[in-house]
C-alpha cells in the first residue's frame, strides 16, 4: 500500500503546472546575470502600467537549444515560474554550434533580439498562436515578418543533449509548454512583455 501511495504521489507530482521557482538552482552565474539585467530593463518599463507587471517571459539565445532557455518569470517575487526549450531561427545558424547571429530583415528566417509584446491569438498552420509586436529596432519587423510564439511538434519537452529543430525566425515552442504559457497570456490584465536576449 504504502508502494502504491509513493507512486500514486509521483505520477501527480508530474501534471503540476510549475516545473521550477529557484532561478539560482536553474541558472548559472553568468545565465543568472544577464536575467537580472533584463528583467531589470523589463521591470522599469512595466512602470508605465502598460504591460504587466506580475509576469514576463524571457528567452536567453545564449543557452544552447537542447536545454531549457524560455522562462516565465515572477516580477514581484523574482522568481522563475516555468521553463522550457524553444527553437532558434534557421537564419541564426552560423555554421558554428552554440554561436548565433541575429536579424531584423524579411525573409531572413534568423530571431530577431529584443523586446516583444504577446498580442492577440489567431489560428494558423500550427494551430493556436500569438501575435508578437516588436518594440525595438533590432525587431521592428516581427508584425510583418508574421514572428508568432507558437508550439511544433518537433519540439521536445524535456531537455536534450543535442540542438533541437530551428523555427522560420518563431519562438517554437512544445505544445505542453505552450498550454502553459496560453494560460498565462489569457488570464493576464495586462499584455505580456517578452524579452529574446543573447
Amino acid at each position: 500500500m504504502r508502494i502504491l501511495l509513493v507512486a500514486l504521489l509521483i505520477s501527480l507530482s508530474s501534471f503540476t503546472n510549475f516545473r521550477t521557482t529557484d532561478r539560482d538552482e536553474i541558472l548559472n552565474e553568468s545565465d543568472l546575470l544577464r536575467l537580472t539585467d533584463h528583467v531589470n530593463e523589463v521591470k522599469s518599463v512595466c512602470r508605465t502600467g502598460k504591460y504587466s507587471n506580475k509576469i514576463a517571459f524571457f528567452v536567453d539565445m545564449k543557452i544552447k537549444s537542447g536545454k531549457n532557455r524560455f522562462f516565465v518569470y515572477d516580477l514581484q517575487n523574482d522568481k522563475i515560474l516555468d521553463q522550457g526549450l524553444v527553437a532558434n531561427g534557421s537564419g541564426s545558424e552560423t555554421g558554428v554550434r552554440g554561436d548565433l547571429k541575429f536579424s531584423n530583415t524579411p525573409n531572413s528566417n534568423c530571431t530577431s533580439l529584443g523586446k516583444y509584446s504577446i498580442e492577440k491569438p489567431y489560428k494558423g498552420i500550427f494551430g493556436k498562436a500569438f501575435r508578437l509586436s516588436g518594440l525595438d529596432e533590432t525587431n521592428s519587423n516581427a508584425l510583418s515578418r508574421a514572428i508568432v510564439l507558437h508550439h511544433y511538434s518537433a519540439v521536445p519537452y524535456d531537455e536534450q543533449d543535442y540542438y533541437i529543430a530551428n523555427s522560420h525566425g518563431c519562438p517554437m515552442v512544445n505544445e505542453i509548454f505552450f498550454k502553459r504559457l496560453e494560460k498565462i497570456i489569457e488570464s493576464s490584465n495586462s499584455k505580456i512583455m517578452m524579452y529574446v536576449y543573447y
